[in-house]
């Protein structure tokens, strides 16, 4: 009997030591109201196993993998991670902390479940029809004139911090003056109806403990900590968890990522300068692959802010100019994480102090290691494809080869003035571009207006190294034949050896006329042509379709050869650099 009573109590310990062990979470999400914590958990279940949803005591519905024992739970976690099939904010949960459960419906406290497994196309088969209902009101834990009176105690900055809270929790959209007029009023009012309390307009001392708990709970695992560095002249808090020094490369100290988030990135940037070289720092900044063309921007005499939104991450600038040193940090984070970034952004800009002087250009040695599509050891962002063109208008008309517009998110001619298409025609081969900024250019392509003959010489221009070189360069040939392969009138072959990226520049003959425009080749699966056989889309349907654009071009009357020096600074003149981006 003894021996079966403690067999029992061993079962006993066994089983509560194995409960305790598979008793934290994986969760993956929190929403305020059941309804739409419901609906995601069921989006969730069609992809993930093991999805379970329990209502949180601070008034949230959380959604949940699990249950595991905490080392599972983690590993549960990096791996999902790391395949992209939850949000990079979820985070570990103890157990014990889990009110009613919602999700699967009619389920009790969920057993210890397996591993679960990347996407899955399987649907939960649950019914829908007995949904629990929200939980009655949470009652208050002051009386309204209580929490008003310990409400009265708070200072000026306890009460601004407390509106920036209801900000960042999306409940208060007016400015944070530490003022709790009307808007704070309703924002609290809001935010109590959100998390099912009594929407008194006044919140408790326990209301506000929920509150900045939530606002700074998404600083955790962050380990915001004041760095002070002072061959830069800055200090700050930034997330040492997730960044670490990495070295100095003027006008930047960098912090890479060393934790969790591979894409964190954050720059001191620190040198000496004016106005001038303060302009000069906000044209490169923008050219740079941490920061997305997409995104607010401005800048005045004292300084500059960038936000730059897309590819997959978001990063916010910030410089000042004073007394001639130019200073100011970049924030580096993954895109759609905004929750945590506009906590630790906040709290980095409130801490940033400017101490005495900046960093020194010679701090570090000239490196070997050196690349012209490199900042200060920053990747400049690059286009997605580049091919030449060549003005045919005074008013900056561009004429270039569809190949360089297609599915692009943003054109440019030579990198600085955006463009947008006026027509195209892809059987043609030709497309018209129109700056959307006032442009002058010096010179115009004129056209030439006879038929060349045989073995004439010829020269194109273009950019063959995709705008490596900061001028185009001429490729010289001759004309082969005045028609195609096939007898085709529209392109004339031409004997020489161009690059991809001179697709769209001008041919000209030894007068300095445009007798055609290279066409980018187009070899077939079954055939290939010798890398000499090219081709010109001809001039007078150049200009055929110019005019059904409203756009005269310019006929060449010129008669004698011009030098191979006048040739290349005419093609300097009319030749641009078309980038899709």
């Amino acid at each position: 009997m003894f021996k079966a009573i403690a067999t029992l109590f061993l079962l006993m310990v066994s089983t509560l030591s194995a409960s305790a062990q598979d008793n934290f979470w994986v969760q993956i999400e929190a929403q305020r109201t059941l309804t739409a914590a419901q609906a995601n958990a069921r989006e969730y279940a069609r992809r993930l196993d093991d999805i379970h949803g329990f209502y949180i005591d601070d008034g949230f519905y959380g959604i949940f993998i699990g249950p595991f024992s905490e080392a599972d739970a983690e590993q549960t976690r990096e791996r999902l991670l790391a395949q992209g099939a939850i949000p990079r904010d979820s985070f570990v949960y103890n157990g014990r902390w889990l009110r009613q459960q919602f999700w699967p419906i009619g389920g009790g406290a969920p057993s210890s479940g397996t591993v679960p497994n990347a996407p899955r196309t399987a649907a939960p088969t649950a019914a829908v029809s007995s949904l629990p209902s929200d939980p009655p009101l949470i009652a208050s834990d002051e009386t309204v004139a209580q929490a008003r009176a310990s409400e009265a105690a708070l200072s000026r900055p306890q009460k601004e911090e407390l509106q920036k809270a209801l900000q960042w929790a999306g409940f208060y959209t007016a400015a944070i003056d530490g003022s709790f007029g009307r808007g704070t009023r309703a924002a609290m009012q809001a935010w109590q109806d959100a998390n099912n309390m009594q929407p008194t307009g006044v919140l408790t001392t326990r209301q506000r403990t929920i509150l900045f708990n939530r606002y700074n709970s998404v600083l955790d695992g962050l380990n915001l900590r004041l760095v002070r560095d002072d061959a830069s002249g800055i200090q700050m808090d930034i997330p040492t968890d997730v960044v670490s020094f990495s070295e100095y490369r003027p006008p930047f100290v960098r912090f890479e990522a060393s934790g969790s988030v591979e894409d964190a990135l954050v720059l001191f940037i620190s040198q000496s300068g004016d106005e001038g070289r303060l302009i000069g720092l906000y044209e490169i900044m923008q050219v740079l692959e941490i920061i997305p063309p997409e995104g607010p921007r401005s800048i005045d005499r004292n300084g500059f802010e960038i936000e730059g939104i897309g590819d997959g991450i978001h990063s916010f600038t910030s410089v000042s100019l004073d007394d001639g040193e130019i200073k100011g940090f970049t924030l580096v984070w993954p895109e759609g994480d905004e929750a945590r970034r506009s906590r630790m952004l906040e709290r980095m800009q409130e801490s940033l102090e400017l101490l005495p002087g900046t960093l020194d250009p010679r701090i570090v040695p000239t490196s070997e290691d050196q690349a012209i599509d490199m900042v200060a050891g920053l990747a400049v962002r690059k286009p997605r494809l580049s091919r030449s063109g060549f003005y045919v208008s005074n008013d900056g008309v561009v004429v270039t080869t569809p190949e360089a517009i297609d599915s692009c998110r943003q054109i440019t001619l030579d990198r600085e003035m955006e463009a947008e298409v006026v027509a195209s025609d892809a059987r043609l081969g030709i497309a018209v571009l129109r700056p959307t900024e006032s442009l002058a250019p010096i010179n115009i392509g004129s056209f030439q207006s006879e038929t060349p003959r045989l073995q004439d010489q010829i020269a194109v221009a273009g950019y063959p190294f995709n705008g490596v070189l900061s001028a185009p360069t001429l490729t010289f040939g001759q004309i082969e034949d005045i028609r195609g392969l096939t007898g085709e009138a529209s392109v004339k072959r031409l004997a020489i050896l161009p690059q991809p990226s001179d697709a769209g520049g001008p041919v000209f003959d030894e007068r300095g006329a445009v007798l055609g425009m290279l066409l980018p080749r187009n070899d077939g699966n079954t055939q290939v042509l010798p890398p000499e056989v090219n081709f010109s889309l001809d001039a007078s349907d150049i200009v055929a379709f110019l005019e059904a654009q409203e756009v005269t071009a310019q006929i060449s009357v010129a008669t004698e050869a011009i030098s191979p020096v006048a040739l290349t600074r005419r093609a300097a003149d009319i030749t641009v650099l078309v980038s899709c981006w």
